[in-house]
């Protein structure tokens, strides 16, 4: 036999979560034709001799629908082991629109995802009206990675009320039908499903909450039997579990699994919701889990999704501090690393730092900042490392620790502040409840404030290696196949014959993660972190080498991934 490619001498993780062993890949074209012993020759073939090599990594939680038109990497994702991702959750989308709502989505993903309007307008050219429309868009792209696509509450609202959807009153059953009809047009196009938003805590430009967030069951049920009658596509929710205590959070627990469940047993689809440990609840997450098994024992198809590790804001010199609302803090922004630096070190300026600092300090419990370096991040909320026990042990105000903190490392330092998931052992017990699939990365989101996309490489790093909580072969199917699987992505997330050929060789000994870093590389010069790592040799999509060693190969081989 004669391959265009032959990946040798590997141990194969194969995605299914059977036992890794060593062997051979081999693809013709996009697919693979063989795993195991191959034999014969090939045009290229590459030695992964004490590597692994898995299936390209499914992640379902991104936000890349602008940057992918401009940036076609897809990066924090390419540099991570992404070779497939979901777009269009949380119910913010560009699609369907009208020309005269294009202005407003673009505005709305900037106050909901934090995607700077003015990379969007300046990036991103609108050649579609319709869902369908906007895949036949990306058909047109170069893409790095494969992208699908959800169609979003907010959008499809708007597209089918006017202003009127902004006011989040009850849908008539014409507007109904309306939805519903659009997102039958965007299922025959390929979409992946549906998603919402129903969180308090996303709003629209002028403070108000987003279209779609007080939606009746009624109006849900509507727009998701579009789905039911395809028999396809996964319902994507942020949901409206939270309140300032027990009683509310348990009232609104009640109102979501409600309606999530009926619309799964009525239509037989899968739904996915966000699911963090938070705060003022610290227990919630474990209510939510035990009502969704209740719903799965009926027969319901639920997958909350969560993350690896805590959902932090980043704070430093590379962009915003705890203390900017101090002169002498703010009068930093916008200078170089190098001139933050000369003004750090000067003594009669950082003292006029720290002082403005303890004058006015922030709103924020500083045990709860804790220090990451650019070389090694630690995300496993060591006490020893908050701010305020690193000041205690340098003898020196929190202000003042902060500042010295940064400029041993070069200004790169950041401080994580992790609003959601503060508590790790209580990610370990998500992570590990047979209903919980791995999401909330949140690629292409956050840019100013928070850099999640890594989650890959962290959970490989910290669960799999590191804590052993994870075996090997059970972490890459969580990564892989179960994705692919939850979205029905098919020919992805597995290496066996007839699969495509989207493939990660990966030095896992070698696997290391960087601290995020602010750039300055958005269309219009926005500014957005981004975080980089090691391990990565090879990263093959749909064939062809995409990634080397961290660096673009050249390929941009990606497809739009369409549900059939």
């Amino acid at each position: 036999m004669a391959y265009d490619l032959v990946i040798k001498n590997g141990t194969i993780i194969d995605g299914t979560g059977a036992k890794g062993y060593r062997g051979d890949v081999a693809i013709e074209g996009e697919r693979i034709v063989a795993v195991g012993e191959v034999e014969g020759v090939a045009k290229e073939t590459v030695d992964a001799d004490g590597h692994l090599v898995t299936p390209g990594f499914v992640d379902i939680h991104t936000h890349l629908d602008a940057q992918i038109t401009w940036d076609p990497i897809a990066s924090s994702s390419c540099w991570h082991g992404v070779t497939s991702a979901v777009m269009g959750n949380c119910g913010v989308t560009f699609a369907p629109c009208k020309v005269e709502d294009r202005e407003y989505l673009t505005r709305l993903m900037e106050s909901v995802e934090d995607v700077p309007a003015k990379s969007i307008n300046a990036g991103m050219e609108w050649k579609w009206e319709t869902y369908g429309e906007y895949l036949g868009a990306l058909d047109d792209l170069p893409k790095g990675i494969n992208v699908g696509g959800l169609v979003g509450h907010c959008a499809l609202r708007l597209f089918a009320m006017g202003e009127e959807a902004l006011e989040n009153t009850p849908a008539s059953e014409e507007q109904i039908k309306a939805m519903h009809d659009a997102v039958s047009e965007a299922m025959d196009g390929g979409a992946l499903g549906f998603s919402t938003s129903r969180t308090p805590l996303h709003f629209t430009p002028d403070g108000d909450n987003v279209p779609g967030t007080h939606a009746t069951p009624e109006e849900l049920k509507g727009i998701c039997a579009a789905l039911g009658a395809h028999g396809r596509g996964v319902v994507e929710a942020a949901t409206g579990i939270s309140g300032p205590d027990e009683e509310t959070v348990r009232r609104n627990l009640d109102i979501e699994l409600g309606w999530m469940t009926d619309i799964s047993l009525d239509t037989g689809r899968p739904i996915t919701f966000g699911l963090a440990q938070r705060r003022e609840t610290p227990e919630s997450y474990d209510w939510t889990l035990q009502k969704v098994a209740e719903s799965v024992k009926k027969g319901a198809r639920i997958f909350p999704q969560s993350t690896t590790r805590g959902i932090g804001v980043l704070f430093g010199f590379q962009n915003r501090t705890p203390f900017d609302r101090a002169p002498a803090w703010r009068a930093l922004r916008g200078l170089s690393m190098d001139e933050k630096l000369a003004k750090l070190r000067n003594a009669d300026y950082r003292a006029a730092m720290v002082e403005q600092a303890l004058s006015d300090p922030p709103p924020m419990d500083m045990n709860d900042l804790y220090l990451m370096s650019h070389k090694a991040p630690r995300y496993d909320l060591d006490p020893s490392q908050s701010l305020t026990a690193l000041a205690a042990g340098m003898n020196i105000s929190a202000p003042a620790a902060f500042i010295d903190l940064s400029v041993a490392d070069g200004g790169l330092a950041l401080f994580n502040f992790p609003f959601l998931n503060p508590d790790m052992d209580a990610v370990e017990k998500m992570l590990k409840d047979s209903n919980v699939v791995l999401g909330l990365g949140d690629s292409g989101a956050h840019c100013g404030q928070i850099m999640d996309a890594s989650l890959p490489t962290y959970f490989l790093t910290y669960w799999v290696r590191e804590r052993g909580e994870f075996g090997l072969e059970e972490g890459i199917r969580k990564l892989t196949g179960e994705p692919a699987a939850l979205y029905d992505l098919k020919g992805r997330g597995v290496l066996a014959p007839g699969a495509f050929a989207d493939i990660n060789v990966i030095d896992y000994d070698g696997l290391k993660l960087w601290g995020p870093e602010f750039v300055h590389d958005f269309p219009a010069g926005a500014g957005r972190y981004i975080q980089k790592s090691e391990g990565y040799s090879h990263m093959f999509v749909n064939g062809q080498l995409f990634m080397r060693d961290g660096e673009h190969a050249g390929a941009l081989n990606g497809k739009v991934l369409r549900s059939t």
